[in-house]
């Protein structure tokens, strides 16, 4: 029997279409043997350059002996940040994106050219302390089962950050930072959802730990894959959790190191897009892993939305009266 043109093509095309799905997602990472106990710490920039900076002088002055790498992926900063990176710390390989790839997809662009044991994904608004890299080895090492470890989060002023916590809940989101929370504060739900009921003084196994700092075993990444670049911010730490937990590897969150994070260092540059990306990324969450049903789907995807409008018409509303004020004071003093 003839075999038509088309089919054969078809049949052509089906080894191309393998290989290229294997080496995306089977084999995304460098395939050298890596380095024992060799950290590849990767962090994504943009527009933060005073804050990498900082961030790096902190990691080159990690003790002596201490094995890393640092792999900084620029999201088409204009503010001079890849330029300062390269003249500051040459040692820090450097990829230059020509336009904004978000988070997810820049840290994957780092995490395939990592080649080490444990993959540090860091955010560039932190500062480590001393001996950071080694204290999340030796946890690494201290709990093998641990795919993923999450290190105490400090505010500036040394306060704790909740950078552990449960699966998102519907309660929880209508509460947390909405008018809601203010005309109800003592709810449970926010409390609940942010662990705020638990010291964070132990090591301890946790459903999610924050993408700020999140240390990741090599052999979990290369089991599980890459971050799911479908969420352009926000989100994609919840993601990557679930997925460890579902091809069994445990999420920990550790009180050793505990390291500076100064919240919002890129994304309060543009916050309505954050505001409406952080919420497209909550949908993806909920729909991928949560919400099953079609109504229940519909039902959560609008009140997100009603969230994001709500939660942006009020930052308008600031920042146009912060205009205003202080338009009307300059007003005042030329008057005067």
């Amino acid at each position: 029997m003839r075999r038509l043109p088309y089919c054969s093509a078809l049949l052509a095309s089906i080894p191309q279409a393998v290989i290229w799905y294997v080496s995306r997602n089977l084999m995304p990472m460098q395939s050298r043997t890596p380095h024992r106990s060799l950290v590849s710490v990767c962090i994504v920039t943009w527009n933060c350059r005073g804050l990498i900076l900082e961030c790096l002088d902190s990691l080159f002055g990690q003790p002596q002996g201490a094995q890393f790498e640092v792999i900084v992926v620029d999201n088409a900063s204009t503010d001079g940040t890849p330029e300062a990176v390269a003249e500051s710390f040459p040692q820090a390989q450097l990829i230059r994106n020509t336009v904004n790839r978000g988070f997810a997809a820049a840290n994957n662009q780092a995490l395939r050219q990592a080649r080490g044991e444990y993959l540090f994904l860091l955010n560039p608004d932190t500062v480590l302390p001393p001996e950071a890299l080694g204290n999340l080895v030796a946890v690494a090492e201290a709990y093998p089962q641990a795919g993923a470890i999450g290190p105490r989060l400090l505010n500036p002023d040394g306060s704790l950050q909740y950078s552990c916590r449960r699966w998102p809940s519907v309660k929880a989101a209508l509460f947390r930072n909405t008018l809601f929370g203010r005309l109800f504060p003592g709810e449970p739900w926010t409390k609940e959802y942010l662990m705020a009921d638990w010291p964070h003084d132990e090591v301890r196994e946790v459903d999610w730990i924050s993408g700020a700092a999140m240390f990741l075993r090599r052999q979990a990444v290369e089991q599980v894959g890459l971050l799911d670049e479908a969420f352009f911010w926000g989100s994609e730490d919840v993601d990557y959790c679930r997925r460890l937990w579902r091809a069994g590897w445990k999420v920990i969150y550790s009180p050793h190191p505990a390291i500076v994070h100064r919240i919002g260092g890129s994304t309060d540059q543009a916050v309505v897009r954050t505001i409406l990306r952080r919420h497209a990324s909550w949908y993806r969450l909920y729909a991928k892993h949560f919400g099953r049903n079609p109504l229940r789907r519909w039902v959560v995807w609008s009140l997100i939305w009603c969230r994001a409008l709500a939660l942006t018409a009020s930052w308008v509303a600031r920042y146009l009266w912060a205009v205003a004020r202080k338009t009307l004071g300059g007003a005042k003093g030329v008057q005067g």
